[in-house]
């Protein structure tokens, strides 16, 4: 493991020693677009005089004076006294040579993500800052030590990634290089904090945290599309209503840009030397040919057209529950239905079982979703229900079922939940379904970074919740389902599906194997 993946700091240096830049030292920021701006807003907020500085003309007068109209809206807000206002703009200057910015302890550059540029303009900046400024990239997307390559002091860089709009987003990815200096990279973490954001500590590999570990919430989403088993707005609906996500990945990547979203999938695939975890969706490329790219071209996977009907789920029609159940076995994670079949006055029968299952009245079974299909059960008339977040809280519930099973039985498995005040969608018979193949998918990547030293486990989980607002951290949520079932269930789903997209990572299954030897003891 080369010494730049040790991201926590090491112990020659401690967090006494390596302080935050003090408030009264400048930073530069370089680019002066949304992102731009957003940065400068934050360092001055936090009290520190700023320089803005862009390539082209006029463009560093033209944000400074958009920054004061920000601040001038905080202030008819109530989110910044008017003394406060006066001091900070105050401390904001255009800076129209590049030379301006010699006395900056920091300079953080948020301009086009092109290579070639970046490091032309470092090398640029080397020659007028003092050796002991640190350098900064916002960079999504490219590789914080290439960026880095060609200086004469490459320690002192480091990536700083902020997510739009930074002012009000708290996370920032503090990314190490593999040349970053460790205190270097501490200073930065501690600067973070002191600006009020939540910094987390990560190694320089493609994507970073985020937009490494949350690929299969697009990837899988798409995946389950292109098989046809649903459509984008019962997929949605089901990660957004069974899965407690936010957003659904297709009304989110409408929201992103189309091209954006299939652009970073297709740079991390490239930069894994198209590792099968990683592999676009030729579904989206072909959306992203079409000029279909979403909001802002008025349509992407759904329409934004003046007057459009919004997207509706697949949502099965009211069927009758049936009056007694009985539970087979542990039902693991949702173990949690039991108390609430009962609570709507289901009786519920426990046996004792090696797995765990429910048997409806009409002889058919429901089981939690586990990589496996229905379709491989030929007599037993098998329907398969998705994972939850909180089975409590979950106003969605996703069934599969293969083609043939019988009415009634598909009937008394929609009742049944819909007896909890829960909508119901029915798919077509898809191992894995859509919530548990999704997480576990998040769960895998998210193991293999911790373990191959991107980033600690609390780390990593805290991106997550914070970068792309998920509900639970991945590894969180693993550990609540269960890291061996999780493991299980993407080796079942390598079994149907060979390619090594679902085979589970060491790091996976090193976490299920402890998990059951603890279950040993």
């Amino acid at each position: 493991m080369s010494a730049n993946v040790t991201v926590r700091g090491s112990d020659d240096v401690t967090a006494s020693e390596i302080t935050a830049l003090a408030q009264d030292r400048t930073v530069a920021v370089v680019g002066t677009g949304t992102m731009g701006q957003g940065i400068a807003q934050v360092a001055l907020v936090a009290g520190h005089p700023v320089r803005l500085y862009d390539s082209a003309p006029g463009r560093a007068g033209e944000a400074v004076a958009g920054l004061t109209a920000r601040l001038d809206r905080l202030v008819e807000k109530g989110r910044m006294d008017a003394a406060a206002r006066e001091a900070a703009v105050g401390r904001l200057h255009a800076a129209e040579e590049l030379g301006e910015l010699a006395d900056a302890a920091l300079v953080v550059e948020a301009i086009v993500e092109h290579l070639p540029v970046k490091q032309q303009l470092f090398a640029d900046l080397e020659k007028v800052v003092g050796d002991d400024t640190v350098l900064a990239t916002n960079t999504s997307s490219l590789s914080v030590t290439a960026i880095a390559g060609g200086l004469r002091l490459p320690g002192r860089f480091v990536g700083l990634h902020f997510f739009n709009p930074a002012p009000l987003l708290p996370l920032v990815e503090v990314v190490s290089g593999f040349a970053t200096d460790a205190d270097v990279a501490t200073r930065a973490y501690e600067t973070m904090k002191g600006w009020g954001k939540t910094p987390v500590r990560c190694a320089d590999t493609p994507g970073f945290i985020v937009n490494r570990v949350a690929r299969p919430f697009y990837a899988e989403a798409l995946r389950v599309y292109e098989e046809g088993v649903a459509d984008p707005a019962t997929i949605d609906a089901a990660l957004r209503e069974c899965g407690g996500f936010r957003m659904g990945p297709f009304e989110l990547t409408d929201l992103i840009g189309q091209d954006v979203n299939e652009a970073v999938t297709r740079s991390v695939w490239e930069s894994f030397y198209q590792d099968p975890k990683f592999t676009p969706s030729l579904a989206q490329r072909r959306l992203v040919e079409s000029g279909r790219l979403g909001r802002k071209t008025g349509q992407g996977w759904f329409s934004y057209a003046e007057g459009a009907e919004p997207p509706r789920p697949h949502t099965a029609p009211p069927a009758e529950a049936p009056d007694r159940i009985t539970v087979r076995g542990d039902l693991g994670p949702a173990e949690p239905l039991v108390g609430l079949f009962e609570e709507a006055g289901i009786t519920v029968r426990r046996k004792k079982s090696d797995g765990g299952y429910i048997t409806l009245p009409g002889g058919g079974e429901l089981n939690l979703a586990d990589g496996e299909s229905s379709f491989e059960y030929h007599k037993e008339e098998i329907v398969y229900f998705d994972l939850a977040l909180d089975y409590a809280r979950a106003s969605r519930i996703v069934l599969s079922a293969k083609e043939g099973t019988s009415p009634e039985t598909l009937a008394e498995a929609t009742g049944l939940f819909q007896a909890l005040g829960k909508q119901v969608s029915v798919i077509d018979d898809l191992p894995g379904m859509i919530v548990a193949r999704t997480v576990a998918m998040l769960a895998d990547l998210a193991a293999d970074a911790v373990a191959r030293g991107v980033a600690t486990a609390e780390d990593v989980d805290t991106a997550m919740r914070l970068g792309v607002n998920y509900p639970a951290g991945p590894l969180e949520w693993a550990a609540k389902v269960g890291f061996r079932r999780t493991a299980g269930l993407l080796s079942e789903l390598h079994t149907r599906y060979p390619s090594g997209r679902y085979a589970p990572s060491v790091a996976l299954m090193r976490r299920g194997y402890a998990e059951y030897a603890e279950d040993e003891r």
